[in-house]
């Protein structure tokens, strides 16, 4: 048996359950590999949604557009990026919403961090 993880303030340890619950979120993020898969996003987010069975956590948490929520409904990190591309967002988009901040603040902060 395996000791429990040790708990980290803000953040979602991404564990079994949390693979478990967010399977269809990770599958559909996957499928944003393909061109044609994220047009189809695009043009029907919610009729792609159903297709993947989201439940409605994780479908709030895309019409959101809150990556956050998104990893709190069981996103991977890294198939979440699939998602966030379609928007053009970037990783400093993505730090900004997990620290509160805007994304000059965050920016400003990365490059303080770095002198």
């Amino acid at each position: 048996m395996s000791a429990p993880l040790p708990q980290i303030p803000g953040t979602t340890p991404f564990d079994g359950e949390q693979a478990r619950k967010g399977y269809a979120l990770n599958k559909m993020c996957f499928s944003f590999n393909d061109e044609a898969n994220r047009n189809a996003f695009v043009a029907d987010e919610e009729g792609y949604m159903k297709r993947y069975g989201l439940n409605e956590q994780q479908a709030a948490a895309i019409r959101a557009r809150n990556v956050l929520q998104l990893i709190a409904a069981g996103g991977n990190a890294y198939y979440l990026a699939k998602f966030a591309g379609i928007f053009k967002l970037d990783m400093q988009d993505i730090g900004a919403q997990q620290t509160g901040m805007t994304k000059e603040q965050f920016k400003a902060k990365l490059v303080a961090a770095g002198q």
